[in-house]
């Protein structure tokens, strides 16, 4: 059967792939459909037609999966946030252990994984700690704000995002109605003109604090000890700021923040340990989950008080800290500079003086105390962004050789491909263990203690 663009046909979808989309066959022929949840038949169009598989879009649910539940948000489908809200959450930890399994397996090369079952949330929405809204206008010269659709910088008008907490929504209100009073503009990304980029908004889930910091394309915003005032009228308002951004790119923070009022920080707790938050501080988004997450990194590591612990991509230490109350010593490394400044702040507010910061690239700085002084570790402990850790970092521990390496993963696929390497120089895998941080979104954490061989 020979299958081309525009042609309406009836599948049963079997897989969702990584990026939360159903996978299903006919005749042979692979179909990608966003939207489509296993176990659905559905009447699909084909937009894209290759040799063996294709992309469609999903027309019509003609039989619905078991385990295909009514999203909550009327923006499920357009929005870029959420992939997974029309699949039942007990399917969507499965989807995950499953995501994580496939990726140790086939990228890893592992046979046998010492899995342990996927930890779940409680509550699957409002446990977002963060959220980031572009600021646009719509066909009719409308302020608007949300969030992307999918693949695109087309912002889907919604103020009420239900992974976030409740708060945001009337700090969108008052400062959209600030910009309409003040007749300020949005930032238009095709000719680079506009005010008001986006807006990062933080909350401290144990303390109740508020961040709000606005991106601007300026160093000036018109009414702005109004807006504070406005502001600082809502309770647990701690932090206005403006961020100046003038460069056309897609990275939202710029080099330079002012502050307008209050603190130019929050504070949150992880467990019983408290720790400052800046605009460009890297905190985890859900904070409950983090608890637990850093629970089974301490469980992994099983110190006893006598052990030197390096703590690579430390971030504002977060994970450093819990380390140093069981620790002997610990070091972190980071490669941005407010981020440590940040760290040793938390180190001194947690009454913690056994551990150490430094500046720089985990790829450089570890490589080159493992070669010219030899450094010591009896653990090391691991948490890159997305793209995983450099080869220069996996050999410097191949060269340490620690009896010991936990590694935390935003990235399963990366994961598998470090973790492949580092079996390769002498380690094995002990223990893996998914945590769900992201409810609704196909993102999965992971936590993997290797031993050396």
């Amino acid at each position: 059967m020979e299958f081309y663009k525009n042609q309406i046909v009836t599948v049963v979808i079997e897989h969702m792939g990584n990026d939360g989309e159903g996978i299903g066959k006919i005749d042979g022929y692979t179909l990608f459909i966003k939207d489509a949840v296993a176990g659905d038949r559905v009447q699909a169009k084909i937009i894209k037609a290759k040799k063996n598989y294709g992309f469609a879009r999903l027309m019509n649910i003609e039989e619905p999966s078991r385990y295909r539940v009514e999203p909550p948000c009327a923006f499920a489908r357009q929005c870029g946030g959420c992939q997974l809200q029309a699949l039942s959450y007990s399917q969507q930890l499965k989807y995950k252990e499953e995501k994580v399994r496939n990726n140790l397996e086939h990228i890893g090369g592992l046979r046998e994984i010492p899995m342990e079952p996927v930890i779940g949330m409680e509550e699957p929405f409002h446990y977002r700690n963060k959220a980031q809204f572009p600021i646009g206008m719509d066909r009719d010269g409308h302020i608007i704000t949300g969030f992307y659709a999918s693949r695109s910088h087309t912002i889907i008008p919604n103020r009420e995002c239900l992974l976030g907490v409740s708060q945001n929504e009337e700090i969108l209100d008052i400062l959209i109605a600030h910009m309409e009073k003040y007749h300020i503009a949005p930032y238009d990304e095709i000719n680079g003109k506009g005010l008001v980029r986006h807006v990062l908004l933080r909350y401290g889930f144990h303390t109740g604090e508020i961040m709000v910091c606005l991106i601007l394309n300026g160093s000036r915003l018109p009414g702005a000890e109004k807006l504070a005032d406005r502001l600082f009228s809502m309770e647990g308002m701690t932090s206005f700021m403006i961020n100046v951004n003038k460069k056309r790119d897609n990275v939202i923070l710029g080099d330079r923040t002012m502050l307008i009022r209050g603190k130019t920080y929050i504070t949150d707790y992880i467990k019983d340990l408290k720790f400052c938050i800046s605009p460009a501080s890297f905190f985890q988004v859900n904070p409950h989950q983090t608890g637990k997450m850093y629970e089974k990194a301490l469980e992994y590591a099983a110190l006893t008080g006598e052990e030197t612990v390096w703590d690579l991509y430390c971030g504002i230490g977060t994970i450093s800290l819990f380390l140093a109350r069981a620790a002997k010593k610990v070091y972190g490394v980071e490669v941005i500079p407010q981020a440590i400044e940040d760290a040793r702040e938390n180190a001194r507010l947690n009454h913690l003086d056994n551990v150490e910061f430094f500046v720089g690239k985990a790829e450089e700085i570890f490589p080159d105390k493992a070669k010219r002084e030899r450094v010591h570790a009896d653990v090391i402990v691991v948490d890159p962004p997305r793209k995983g850790c450099g080869w220069e970092l996996l050999d410097a521990i191949l060269h340490v050789m620690p009896p010991k390496v936990v590694y935390v993963s935003c990235d399963s696929a990366t994961l598998a491909r470090d973790v492949k390497y580092l079996a390769e120089g002498g380690y094995e895998v002990v223990k893996v263990c998914p945590f769900d941080n992201f409810a609704m979104t196909v993102h999965v954490e992971t936590i993997v203690l290797l031993s050396r061989r």
